[in-house]
């Protein structure tokens, strides 16, 4: 598919949205929805979106789920960690980030019920204050404090960009003024550049290029080449698309800047995440008739007449069986997803076959349990200078309403440490191999390593092995140090040119619709708001495919500042003339 066609669509997607959805239920589907059935292939984020707009709108559902509801988002007990009436451990996949560049998921979160919470769970996330670039090698750590709430700045300029971006730059990074100087002007070149040199020019190009980060000194290689992709996309910076990092980047500064936000930067749950979100969201949709078959794993689609007639799953006792429903969206990640597409299914739609060409990666979590409350921040770690591209946070202060001791555990637990390692190739500073090559508590001894070198460096002792009481690592992770190691929950991740292998939410088996962060959305990055605007896609296509009435999802975009319009439109015509940008001096 062109980046044309897949613009035309995305536009057509948002534009057909209507209004916001509020707490109160949709119309009903209408043209005999109360009889249409939907099997919803997957119980992550994306598949319980997609049954929260079908059953508002009427529709039967069913989801098939083959481990847990929540998928990558949701959290999990630590087996055999709770004593004394207490609860389990809270474990997890990775820590979540609910930033304010996010409006179609925060949408769902305020329509998911929650006791005292007027605002739904969307009340139960909290802003940190601030957030922190640890350096490594007695470097002076970088701490950044977050603003709670932007203010609608005056209009914005080209100059004006440039000199905000080149001051934060040159001040809280301490990189060289030219450099600094450099970076700000690339980013500008990015923000005027129209929608056709991002999605044929610079979705091809590796941000690494992009921003000449091999001509430049290695604190301007580490925090705005690797340390951007590896630890905020978990991807190369020398193979990630300029399409996705800078999108990624221009959404954050407008946040930033108060311009088109939800909320605050960065923002978290008060709570382990099923406790403040996932279960809360079950609840919710069982009233609403939702039935969910967990255990049941989906095998393959079968093919008839050009339609869908069955789904193939095996149950949890490893029977199998073909169950049907009159609709199917497939919500499951997309190394999953691809398995269930048969020959005949991908003959049906070639975009399918095209998903073969989408890449996962792994980016993984361990949580360490501290006995102690650790004093390192108010927010979000950052390890920049970690081989293993390490990110965390401490949880303990950002869950008021809980005694980590007295809820869970066997009572000595003060804090839960979560960090995210994003670098699984590259070998660590205590064993020399890689983390695949590792075993388990290899890992666990390696990143406790990782962290104390990048906290531990400058003067005080941050992290004491005294106080690690246990960690937990993510059990999708197996056969770690053998030759073949396996992650069952990966990443999607973001080579240039994979855009366009990206496919839309409708197929053409006319009862088959697509949902997950594979799927072409408006922002552009596997995350849960492209999960979930995803789910609002298929839901869309599906009403239109069925000829309801009722009021179609929303899919807002990212937000596009008008004041850079104008220059866009002239760098449209740029484009075709095959001009380079007008800020972009090489």
């Amino acid at each position: 598919m062109s980046g044309t066609t897949r613009r035309r669509f995305l536009g057509t997607a948002a534009a057909t949205g209507g209004l916001t959805l509020g707490a109160t239920r949709p119309a009903s589907a209408g043209k005999g929805a109360a009889a249409q059935t939907v099997a919803v292939l997957g119980g992550g984020v994306a598949g319980l979106t997609a049954a929260h707009e079908l059953a508002e709108r009427g529709f039967r559902v069913t989801v098939y789920e083959r481990k847990a509801l929540g998928g990558k988002a949701r959290s999990m007990d630590v087996p055999g960690s709770g004593t004394g009436g207490r609860r389990p451990l809270p474990g997890e996949h990775g820590f979540r980030f609910i930033p304010g560049i996010y409006h179609n998921l925060p949408d769902t979160m305020r329509r998911i019920p929650f006791p005292g919470n007027p605002g739904g769970v969307h009340d139960n996330l909290v802003a940190p204050k601030e957030m922190l670039f640890a350096r490594s090698g007695g470097r002076e750590d970088i701490r950044i404090p977050l603003p709670l709430a932007g203010s609608t700045p005056a209009e914005l300029t080209p100059d004006e960009i440039r000199r905000a971006l080149t001051a934060v730059l040159d001040t809280a990074f301490n990189l060289p003024l030219h450099e600094a100087l450099y970076f700000a002007n690339r980013f500008l070149v990015f923000l005027t550049s129209c929608d056709e040199r991002r999605d044929e020019v610079w979705e091809r190009t590796p941000w690494w290029e992009f921003v000449r980060a091999g001509r430049m000194s290695d604190d301007y290689r580490r925090i705005l080449a690797v340390g951007i992709t590896r630890n905020i996309v978990a991807t190369k910076a020398e193979e990630a698309s300029t399409r996705t990092v800078a999108t990624l980047m221009e959404a954050f500064v407008f946040n930033l800047l108060g311009r088109g936000a939800d909320g605050p930067l960065d923002r978290i749950l008060n709570a382990p995440t099923n406790e403040a979100w996932i279960d809360p969201w079950v609840t919710y949709l069982r009233s609403l008739g939702v039935e969910f078959r967990v255990g049941w794993t989906v095998r393959d689609l079968t093919l008839g007449a050009g339609m869908i007639t069955g789904a193939v799953v095996e149950e949890p006792g490893g029977a199998r069986r073909t169950v049907t429903a009159d609709h199917y969206i497939s919500a499951m990640p997309v190394e999953h997803a691809r398995r269930t597409w048969n020959s005949a299914v991908r003959a049906a739609d070639p975009q399918l076959a095209e998903c073969d060409r989408l890449e996962t990666d792994w980016m993984t979590g361990i949580q360490f349990y501290l006995t102690e409350r650790t004093p390192i921040l108010h927010g979000h770690l950052n390890l920049i200078d970690s081989p293993w591209s390490l990110t965390a946070i401490a949880q303990a202060q950002h869950w008021p309403g809980h005694d980590f001791p007295a809820d869970f555990g066997d009572g000595t637990v003060a804090d839960c440490l979560s960090v995210d390692v994003s670098e699984w190739d590259r070998p660590g500073i205590l064993y020399g191999r890689t983390a695949k090559q590792c075993t388990r508590s290899e890992v666990a001894r390696e990143v406790w390593a990782q962290l104390k070198a990048a906290l531990n460096d400058s003067g005080r002792t941050v992290l004491k092995d005294s106080v690690l009481h246990s960690w937990f690592l993510d059990p999708a992770v197996d056969g770690l140090g053998t030759p073949h190691p396996v992650n069952e929950e990966q990443l999607l991740i973001h080579p240039v040119g994979t855009f366009h292998h990206r496919p839309q939410s409708a197929t053409r088996i006319p009862n088959l619709f697509l949902a997950g962060d594979y799927v072409a959305v408006p922002i552009d990055l596997a995350t849960m708001e492209g999960a979930n605007s995803s789910a609002r896609q298929a839901v869309n296509a599906l009403l239109e495919q069925t000829g309801s009435t009722a009021e179609r999802c929303t899919v807002t975009p990212l937000y596009r500042a008008p004041e850079l319009e104008a220059l866009k439109r002239h760098d449209r015509t740029r484009y075709r003339l095959r001009l380079p940008n007008v800020f972009d001096v090489g």
